[in-house]
C-alpha cells in the first residue's frame, strides 16, 4: 500500500512523492529512451542478430571473405531504414510529450500562500490543484471542493473511454486549509472503474474513498465553475498513463511459420558451409607439395588441412550469408503498411451516419484476417443497432402493448428506408428527416396517428401541442438521444389509469389492500422506479458540452485557501438534521452526529422525517450556472411533501405545464430508454444531485427523494438499486431493476408476505413471467422492476455493514457485493419492460456469407435465452430447419450426461439422414435431395457455462460444438466470454476473431487472435482494445472475405518468392566452390554480390506483395467459398516451401552450368564468367515473379523494367570506375565488353528460358487441366455479365451440395 502523508500546510514540510513529473523528456532523452529500445527490438530479430554476427566475424583476418565495409552494408541499410522510420515517430512523440508537459494548471504554493501557474510536468503527489470549467485534469486527484451547491463535479471521460455523457463525481468534504490527515490508497493500477482508499483524520476516524471521489487525468471538467483536488497519482503512475501501453503487437500465424522456415534455411546454410569446409580440407590434402596459393602465416607455419577447413567453414558463412533473408522482415513490414493503407482507404468501409471508417490499430496481423476459423460475436450493439426503443411493459400483471408507439416505429423505419434511397435527402415536402431534426416524427406520422390519437385524452393532446410548440432538440450531440429512442407515445389504457393517480389516491393505496388500490400504487412506483433507478445526468438546454482551446487554461481565476475556506462555510458541509435514528445510537459508541458526519463524507445521507430538502435548496444562494437552476422551470415551486402535507399545486389530471426542455445523459441506452418512457407519462426526472433526486410526477406534483445509496449495476449481480427516502410515505424504499433470470429469485415468497396480498403477488409473478417469455420470443430485451420497503431499524443495521465495507481496503469488492446482495432480497415485483433493439443492416447476409466461407460463428451475449435465440434466428445464425439443443443443468455431472445425450442424438440423426440418402442413390439423387443434411445448433446459458468450462468437461464440450453449425451462449459474463475464446483457441488450435462494441467485450477482444471493435453507442473501450475497428458488423464481410484473402495470399507468395530468390542466388556461389577448391571466392564483384538482393531485386516483390490481386473483390464477395483457400493455408503449406526450394536449386543449376558449358575451354577471366551468370539470374528472378503475378499492372511493369535498367546502369558505372571502389578486384570494363558480345545475350536468353520453362508449363497445366478454385474464379472475369451470373449460380449450387456432404461427414462418429 502507498501511504501519502500530508501534514498541516502552515507547519509541516513532510511530503511523500509518488511521481514527480510526467514524460519530461528532452530531445536527447527521447531518442535515448525510445530510439534505443526500438533499435534493440529489431536487433532481437534473429536475422539482424545473425548479420551483426557476420559483421563481427568478417573482421577476423583468418576468415575474412569480403572487405570489412562491404559486409556491413546490408545491416547498415536495414537498420538505417528502421532508424529513420522510428526516429520520425519518436520526434513526433517527443513534440506531443513536450506540448502536454508544458500545459499550465493552478497549483497551491505554500510559500506564496496562493495558487500559481505550474506546468503539468511539475505537478507532484500531495499538491492542491484548482481547476475550472472545461479544463483538462492534469493528474489523478481526490476531489475536495466543488463550486456546485451540492458538491458535484461533472466530468467528461471521452478521452479515456470514448463516452461523451457526463459523469458525476462528489467531494470527499475535506477542508484543504485544515487538512492534516493521512491518505492511504491502493498501489497505482490501470483499473479505471475502481479506486480504493481512505482518509484517516488525527482523531483516527476513517473516511472511505471510492472512484466517485476520484478525478482521472485526461478527463475534462464540465458544467462546474471551480473544483479543488489533492493529487494522489501523478505522471506515469496515473491510471490513464498505465492504460496507455502504446501500440499492441501480436505475432501473426504467418510470421510464426516464416520464423520456422528461416530455421530450415539456417540448417541448409550450415550444411552447405560444412560441405565447403570438408571439401576445402580434402582439396588441400590432395596436394603432395605445398601449393603456391597456400600462404603461410606470420610465424612461417602453414595451417593443416583440418584447421584450414575449420576456418573455411566461417568464411563460407560470410560468403553465403544471403541465404538468410535479412531484408525479408523489412519487406514484410513495408508490405503490411501498404496493405493497411489499402484497407483504410476502401470507400466501402465508410459509414456516413457516424462519419467514420475502418481503423487498423494493429499493423502486423493483417494476413490473419484471411485465416479466421471462429468468430465470437456480441449481440447488443454488434449485431443490433444498440438503439433501445421502449416497446411494451407489464405492470401488476397487466400488459400494455403500446400500439401507438409501434406505429411510430414503423413510420421511422419507412423514413430510414427513404433516407437510404435518397442519400439522406428530405423524405417528403412537409418535414425533413429525423436525422436533421429531432422531433419531426410527429409531423411525418400525423396522417397515420390522427385517428388513433383522438382516442387519447384531450388533456394529453393539449400537452403534446404545447410541447411541439416549444420544444427543440438539443440532444443531437449526445449518445442515446435520437428521436426514435426519446419520443415515446404512451399506451391509451395505461395513460388513462395514470391520469387517475392523485396525491390522495396514492396515500390511500399504501394503506388499502383492494386490487384497484394496489394497481394504483404499482403503476406509480413502476414509473418512479423508471425515473430514479439510474445514474442519468440531467442538464438543461443551456448546459451543452462546451469545448474550448487549451489556451483557456491560463485564464482561470486565482483563489487562495482562505477564499476556499469561506466557500466551505457558505457551502455548509453538514446539512443533515441532528436527529439520528435510534438504532444508530445503539449500534455505535460514538456520538450520533460524528457517525452521521462520517457517513456523509462518502455520500451516504441518513434521512430524517423532518428533513425538508426542498426548503433547504430554496434557502441556498442561487448559482446561475448550477444544474438545478437551468433544469427546473422558474414557475414550479418545490413544497414540503415530506412533512406530510399535500402539495397545493398537485392535481389529478394531466393538465400541467409542458415537459421542460431537459437533456438526459445516460451511461447505457437501456437507462435512457426507460427515463424517456417515464417522461412520456409525465413522470419527469427533473434533477439529480448526490443527495436527492427530483421527479415531476403528474398528479403528485414535484417529489424530491432523498438519495441514500446507489448500488450500481455489475455483471455478477446483473441488477442495480437505489435506496431513497420516499417523500410521501417518509419510508426507506429500495427500487431495483435487473435481469429476470436473477430478479425472480429475489422476490419474497408467499410465506414472507404477512398481508392478504400473497395470492395477488403470486398471480402478478406468474403473469409477469408469461409476459417476459413472450417479450423474449419477440426478441425484446427484458428488465424486471421491483421495490422493497424497509424500516428505519432494518436500514440502520444494513448501513453499519455497508460502512464497514466502504472503509475496508482488503476484500473491499467482496464485502460491497455481499452488502448489496444483503439488501436486494424479499423484493416486491412491480412489473417488467420490453425494449427493442433492431438488427443492423446487412447482418443476416453477412452471417450467411461468413458461414459459407467455412467460418463458425458463436453468439456470446448477456441477454436471456429466449431473446438470444430470437435474434439468432433473425440474423440467420440459426435457421428454422435446424434442430436446437439446449444445454442447461445445475451440476457438473448432469451437464456431462446432457452433453453425451446430445452427441448421441446428433449421431443418430446423422446416420438416419445418411441411410436415407444411400437408399435414394447418389447417382439418381437430385442436388436438392443430396443437400439434405442434419443441421444442429447449441444454446447454453451462463450458469451451465460454469460447469462446461471445468477441465473435465472441456473436451466433450468442444466435440459437441464442432458438430453444431452455430453456438449461442446466453447470460454469459465478460469473463466467461474470454475463457470461451481462449478455450477454442488453445484446444482446437483455431484462428479466432472476437467482435464487440462495449466494455464487457474488451477481455474477449484482447484474448482472440484478431480483435474487432465496433464504434457504436457504448463508448470506445472496445475500439481502443481492438486490432481493427469498424462501424457496422456488415463491414466484417469484406474485411475478411476480400482484404483478408488478399493480404494472406499476397504476403505468402511474397515470402515464398524471397526464399526462392535467396536460395537461387546463394546456390550460384555454392556451385562455383566446386571449381575453386572451396576457397570461398566469388565469381562476381563483391559490391554486386551484396547489393543484388538488397537493391536490384527487392522492390518488385514488395510491389507484388502490395498490389497483386488473384481474384477481384466482386467475385470474392459473390463466392465466399474462396475464402477457404487462405483459411486452410493452401498457398503456404510445408510442401509449397520445399517445392519452392527444389525449384530454386534447379534454376540455380541451369543458371550456373549453361554459362559454364558455354565458356568452357575459353580464356575469359573469372569476372567475365560471373557477369553473364549474374545477369541471367536477374532476368530469371524477375520473369519468375511475372509468372507468379495474378494481375500485372503498369506499376509492375515500371518496377521490373526499372530494376533491370538500374542493374545495367550500376554495373556499367562500377565497371568503368572499379579502380576507385575496390582495388583488389578487376571488374574494369566487364559489362561494357559483354554489351557488345552477342554470345552474352544468347547465354542470358537461353538460360532464362530453360530455367523458367518447367514452372511455366506447370502453371499452364494447372490452369487448364487441374484448375484451382482461384483459377476458376479468375476465369469468370473474362465472361460476359450474363454468363458470369449463370456460372456463379452453378458454382454456388455445387458448393452448397459439397458443404452439406462435408457437414454430414464431420457429424458421423469416427471409428
Amino acid at each position: 500500500m502507498i501511504k501519502l502523508i500530508l501534514m498541516d500546510l502552515e507547519i509541516g514540510e513532510c511530503k511523500v512523492h509518488q511521481c514527480l513529473t510526467m514524460e519530461n523528456m528532452c530531445l536527447e532523452d527521447s531518442f535515448e529512451n525510445t530510439g534505443i529500445s526500438q533499435f534493440l527490438h529489431y536487433l532481437i530479430i534473429v536475422a539482424n542478430l545473425y548479420f551483426l554476427f557476420l559483421v563481427v566475424l568478417n573482421w577476423v583476418p583468418l576468415v575474412e571473405a569480403f572487405q570489412k565495409e562491404i559486409t556491413m552494408l546490408p545491416l547498415i541499410g536495414v537498420l538505417t531504414i528502421i532508424a529513420v522510420k522510428d526516429g520520425l515517430e519518436d520526434y513526433s512523440r517527443y513534440k506531443m510529450d513536450k506540448q502536454i508537459n508544458n500545459l499550465v494548471t493552478k497549483v497551491y504554493s505554500r510559500r506564496e500562500k496562493k495558487y500559481i501557474d505550474e506546468c503539468w510536468k511539475n505537478v507532484n503527489v500531495g499538491d492542491f490543484v484548482r481547476l475550472s470549467r472545461n479544463e483538462i485534469i492534469p493528474a489523478d486527484m481526490v476531489l475536495l471542493y466543488s463550486s456546485d451547491p451540492d458538491g458535484i463535479c461533472y466530468i467528461e471521460t471521452a478521452s479515456l473511454d470514448g463516452e461523451t455523457n457526463l459523469k458525476q463525481r462528489q467531494v470527499s468534504e475535506i477542508d484543504p486549509e485544515e487538512f492534516s490527515s493521512r491518505i492511504e490508497c491502493e498501489s497505482p493500477n490501470n483499473d479505471l472503474s475502481c479506486f480504493r482508499g481512505f482518509v484517516e483524520h488525527s482523531n483516527m476516524d476513517r473516511v472511505g474513498l471510492s472512484k466517485e471521489n476520484l478525478l482521472l487525468r485526461g478527463c475534462t471538467v464540465r458544467n462546474t465553475e471551480a473544483v479543488v483536488g489533492i493529487v494522489v497519482y501523478a505522471g506515469h503512475e496515473t491510471k490513464a498513463m498505465l492504460n496507455n501501453s502504446g501500440p499492441h503487437y501480436k505475432r501473426s500465424k504467418l510470421e510464426r511459420k516464416v520464423n520456422t522456415d528461416i530455421l530450415w534455411c539456417v540448417l541448409l546454410l550450415l550444411l552447405m558451409c560444412l560441405t565447403g569446409a570438408v571439401g576445402h580440407g580434402i582439396w588441400l590434402s590432395k596436394y603432395s607439395e605445398v601449393p603456391f596459393f597456400n600462404i603461410p602465416g606470420p610465424d612461417g607455419k602453414l595451417s593443416p588441412p583440418t584447421l584450414a577447413g575449420f576456418y573455411m567453414f566461417w568464411t563460407m558463412i560470410i560468403l553465403l550469408q544471403v541465404l538468410i533473408p535479412v531484408s525479408l522482415y523489412v519487406s514484410i513490414e513495408i508490405v503490411k503498411l501498404g496493405q493497411i493503407y489499402l484497407i483504410q482507404n476502401d470507400i466501402d468501409f465508410y459509414y456516413e451516419k457516424t462519419d467514420s471508417t475502418i481503423q487498423c490499430r494493429a499493423l502486423n496481423i493483417a494476413e490473419d484476417l484471411g485465416q479466421i476459423q471462429y468468430i465470437f460475436s456480441d449481440k447488443t450493439g454488434t449485431l443490433t443497432e444498440n438503439k433501445m426503443v421502449f416497446r411494451r411493459c407489464t405492470i401488476a400483471g397487466q400488459e400494455y402493448c403500446h400500439e401507438e408507439n409501434a406505429k411510430r416505429l414503423e413510420c421511422y423505419q419507412e423514413m430510414d428506408s427513404k433516407d437510404e434511397d435518397s442519400a439522406d435527402c428530405q423524405c417528403g415536402s412537409s418535414a425533413p428527416t429525423s436525422k436533421c431534426q429531432g422531433n419531426n416524427w410527429r409531423a411525418v406520422c400525423e396522417p397515420l396517428n390522427r385517428k388513433s390519437m383522438t382516442q387519447l385524452s384531450g388533456r394529453f393532446s393539449a400537452f403534446k401541442r404545447q410541447e411541439e410548440a416549444g420544444d427543440t432538440s438539443n440532444s443531437g450531440h449526445m449518445a442515446f438521444s435520437s428521436p426514435i429512442e426519446t419520443d415515446v407515445v404512451p399506451d391509451t389504457q395505461l395513460l388513462e389509469k395514470f391520469s387517475q393517480i392523485s396525491f390522495h389516491s396514492y396515500q390511500q393505496s399504501e394503506k388499502a389492500s383492494s386490487k384497484s388500490s394496489l394497481e394504483t400504487m404499482y403503476i406509480a412506483d413502476f414509473f418512479l422506479a423508471l425515473a430514479i433507478c439510474n445514474t442519468v445526468v440531467v442538464s438543461g438546454p443551456s448546459q451543452t458540452h462546451q469545448k474550448v482551446r487549451l489556451s483557456s487554461l491560463s485564464r482561470m481565476p486565482i483563489k487562495s485557501l482562505e477564499e476556499i475556506r469561506q466557500m466551505f462555510q457558505r457551502f455548509s458541509v453538514w446539512r443533515l438534521s441532528s436527529s439520528p435514528l435510534p438504532s444508530v445510537k445503539e449500534s455505535s459508541s460514538e456520538s450520533p452526529n460524528s457517525f452521521v458526519r462520517k457517513l456523509s463524507i462518502f455520500g451516504m445521507k441518513l434521512a430524517s422525517p423532518t428533513l425538508d430538502g426542498a426548503d433547504e435548496r430554496i434557502s441556498e444562494p442561487h448559482n446561475t450556472d448550477s444544474p438545478e437552476n437551468s433544469q427546473v422551470p422558474g414557475e414550479i415551486h418545490l413544497v414540503n411533501v415530506a412533512a406530510g402535507g399535500e402539495p397545493n399545486h398537485a392535481v389529478s389530471s394531466i393538465e400541467l405545464s409542458p415537459i421542460p426542455k431537459l437533456s438526459y445523459e445516460a451511461e447505457s441506452p437501456d437507462e435512457a430508454a426507460l427515463v424517456h418512457a417515464a417522461r412520456a407519462y409525465k413522470c419527469v426526472l427533473q434533477s439529480r444531485t448526490p443527495d436527492q433526486v427530483t421527479v415531476d410526477f403528474a398528479g403528485l406534483g414535484s417529489l424530491t427523494f432523498q438519495l441514500l445509496h446507489i448500488l450500481p449495476f455489475d455483471s455478477l449481480r446483473k441488477r442495480m438499486s437505489v435506496v431513497v427516502r420516499h417523500p410521501v410515505s417518509n419510508k426507506v424504499v429500495v427500487y431495483t431493476k435487473g435481469s429476470d433470470s436473477v430478479m425472480m429469485d429475489l422476490l419474497r415468497t408467499a410465506s414472507e408476505v404477512h398481508t392478504n396480498n400473497s395470492e395477488i403477488e403470486e398471480k402478478i409473478k406468474e403473469r409477469t413471467q408469461h409476459h417476459l417469455d413472450d417479450y423474449a420470443r419477440r426478441g425484446l430485451r427484458t428488465l424486471c422492476i421491483a421495490k422493497k420497503v424497509m424500516s428505519d431499524a432494518e436500514y440502520a443495521e444494513w448501513l453499519n455493514h455497508r460502512f464497514l465495507a466502504e472503509t475496508s481496503i482488503d476484500n473491499r469488492e467482496d464485502l460491497l457485493l455481499e452488502s448489496a446482495m444483503r439488501l436486494e432480497t424479499n423484493l416486491t415485483l412491480l412489473g417488467a419492460t420490453g425494449i427493442e433493439d433492431h438488427l443492423q443492416e446487412g447482418v443476416p447476409d453477412t452471417i450467411q456469407a461468413l458461414r459459407k466461407a467455412g467460418i463458425k460463428i458463436w453468439m456470446l451475449t448477456g441477454d436471456k435465452r429466449e431473446t438470444a435465440v430470437n435474434i439468432a434466428y433473425a440474423c440467420k445464425l440459426l435457421e428454422p430447419k435446424d434442430k436446437i439443443f439446449t444445454l442447461k443443468s445445475q451440476s457438473r455431472d448432469a451437464c456431462a450426461l446432457v452433453m453425451s445425450k446430445i452427441l448421441e442424438d446428433i449421431q443418430d440423426n446423422t446416420s438416419v439422414k445418411k441411410n436415407r440418402s444411400e437408399k435414394l442413390g447418389n447417382a439418381s439423387a437430385s442436388p436438392s435431395t443430396q443437400a439434405q443434411g442434419f443441421n444442429s445448433g447449441l444454446v447454453i446459458d451462463g450458469r451451465t457455462l460454469e460447469h462446461v468450462l471445468h477441465d473435465s468437461l472441456q473436451n466433450i464440450f468442444l466435440e459437441l460444438t464442432e458438430k453444431c453449425r452455430a453456438v449461442v451462449c446466453c447470460q454469459a459474463t465478460p469473463l466467461q466470454k474470454s475463457v470461451l475464446v481462449k478455450l477454442v483457441r488453445s484446444k482446437l488450435k483455431a484462428m479466432t476473431l472476437a467482435v464487440g462494441d462495449g466494455a464487457n467485450d474488451v477481455s474477449m477482444i484482447q484474448v482472440a487472435d484478431t480483435g474487432v471493435g465496433i464504434s457504436g453507442q457504448e463508448g470506445m473501450q472496445a475500439v481502443m482494445a481492438s486490432d481493427f475497428a469498424i462501424s457496422q458488423f456488415r463491414h466484417l464481410r469484406k474485411l475478411l472475405l476480400v482484404h483478408g484473402h488478399w493480404c494472406y495470399t499476397r504476403l505468402t507468395n511474397m515470402v515464398l518468392y524471397f526464399f526462392y530468390k535467396n536460395v537461387t542466388y546463394v546456390n550460384l556461389l555454392f556451385w562455383y566452390q566446386f571449381f575453386c577448391g572451396f576457397s570461398g571466392t566469388s565469381m562476381t564483384d563483391y559490391w554486386i554480390l551484396i547489393l543484388f538482393n538488397l537493391l536490384f531485386t527487392s522492390v518488385p516483390p514488395i510491389i507484388y506483395g502490395v498490389l497483386d490481386k488473384d481474384v477481384s473483390a466482386e467475385i470474392l464477395m459473390e463466392l465466399p467459398q474462396l475464402y477457404t483457400m487462405s483459411q486452410k493455408s493452401v498457398a503456404y503449406l510445408p510442401s509449397a516451401f520445399w517445392i519452392t526450394l527444389l525449384d530454386a536449386f534447379y534454376q540455380s543449376l541451369v543458371c550456373f552450368f549453361v554459362p559454364y558449358f558455354t565458356y568452357c575451354g575459353s580464356d575469359i577471366d573469372i569476372f567475365s564468367f560471373g557477369n553473364p551468370i549474374n545477369t541471367a539470374a536477374l532476368f530469371i528472378m524477375l520473369f519468375h515473379l511475372l509468372i507468379e503475378c495474378k494481375s500485372v499492372t503498369w506499376i509492375h511493369t515500371v518496377v521490373i523494367v526499372g530494376s533491370i535498367l538500374f542493374y545495367f546502369v550500376f554495373t556499367l558505372a562500377i565497371g568503368a570506375t572499379c579502380k576507385t571502389h575496390n582495388p583488389r578486384s578487376d571488374f574494369y570494363w566487364i559489362m561494357e565488353k559483354h554489351m557488345t558480345d552477342p554470345v552474352f545475350y544468347l547465354v542470358c536468353l537461353l538460360t532464362t528460358c530453360i530455367a523458367l520453362l518447367p514452372r511455366y508449363l506447370i502453371r499452364v497445366l494447372q490452369g487448364t487441366l487441374f484448375p484451382s478454385p482461384v483459377s476458376r474464379a479468375k476465369y469468370l472475369v473474362r465472361l460476359s455479365p450474363e454468363e458470369r451470373r449463370k456460372e456463379i449460380k452453378r458454382w454456388k449450387d455445387e458448393c452448397n451440395v459439397n458443404y452439406r456432404v462435408k457437414l454430414q461427414a464431420t457429424s458421423v462418429p469416427s471409428s
